[in-house]
């Protein structure tokens, strides 16, 4: 048995700024990126190669979260697409109508969710794939048990594929991200630090306070070493904070139990009004139906 846990907020970005045809609900209101999501799911629980049978997705609603209280920088919802951003309470709507598990995250983020899913479960099952490129979620990575799915570029990244990608252990990404930055999460880095030097230091080290505080201490071979020592040592205070931000919850208080996440195919009555409301084509309906049938 394999846990499938989806990165929501990066499917419905990934949906509205797709070459999907315009879409409208019955309100006459933006829908592509939701028909979008709901279509991708279906894609992914009709797969056979995945083996869909327990399923969560997590989404960001509202895109702030307790990090945001850390660091004025960090990721907000400034700047979005109205037409995305008004789609966030639907797109929920629309997953649970599939009979699917949502995990509507307000004061913590999606990914939290995800890691707390990933680190909960993934003794209990075959594996936990985790539906998403972020970066960040390569933390949760643990061998071939927990691993992270790009699903558009079509790989699977286990710890020795995270390894030869980053060059750093699964416990070494908050301190990577740390050093180079995220941009999508709005973590600005070290000036200085590329990914191939933070690399080359954690993989040698592991963490930022393993690093020596003098680069003539460093036992590998590092351009500019000397200037980016001092820089180190200068900001170390913020380079721990923005792994901080990095780091993923693992134990947020997600209500159900494991057994909870099976899905048992789409609720028939639920699934047709949101067909009405969203204006869905007769395709997706007839998905529906089909895969209503086929697990009742």
């Amino acid at each position: 048995m394999r846990l499938h846990v989806v990165d929501g907020t990066y499917e419905l970005f990934r949906a509205h700024y797709s070459k999907r045809p315009s879409h409208t609900d019955a309100e006459g209101r933006d829908a592509k990126a939701t028909v979008g999501v709901v279509s991708s799911l279906f894609a992914l629980l009709d797969d056979p190669d995945e083996r869909t049978t327990h399923v969560a997705v997590a989404f960001d609603n509202p895109i702030r979260s307790f990090r945001n209280d850390l660091f004025a920088g960090y990721k907000t919802e400034d700047g979005m697409d109205p037409d995305l951003r008004a789609q966030f309470d639907g797109v929920e709507a629309a997953v649970r109508a599939m009979g699917v598990v949502v995990w509507s995250m307000d004061r913590w983020e999606a990914d939290d969710a995800l890691a707390t899913a990933a680190t909960r479960w993934g003794d209990e099952v075959e594996q936990v794939r985790v539906m998403t490129p972020d970066k960040d979620l390569g933390q949760c990575i643990r061998g071939t048990r927990v691993v992270q799915v790009d699903r558009m570029r079509k790989k699977v990244i286990d710890e020795d594929a995270l390894l030869a990608a980053r060059g750093v252990a699964p416990a070494s990404i908050p301190d990577y991200l740390a050093l180079v930055g995220d941009t999508a999460d709005g973590i600005p880095g070290l000036a200085g630090f590329g990914e191939k030097t933070a690399s080359t230091l954690l993989h040698a080290y592991g963490h930022l306070e393993a690093i020596p505080r003098s680069a003539a201490d460093w036992t590998v071979s590092v351009r500019g070493a000397s200037v980016l020592g001092e820089t180190l040592a200068a900001q170390m205070d913020d380079a721990r904070l923005y792994r901080t931000l990095a780091t993923l919850v693992r134990d947020v208080p997600l209500a159900e139990t494991l057994s909870d996440l099976e899905w048992r195919g789409v609720r028939r009555d639920a699934f047709e009004l949101w067909c009405d409301q969203a204006r869905a084509s007769e395709s997706l309906r007839a998905r529906g139906t089909a895969m209503r049938s086929r697990t009742a």
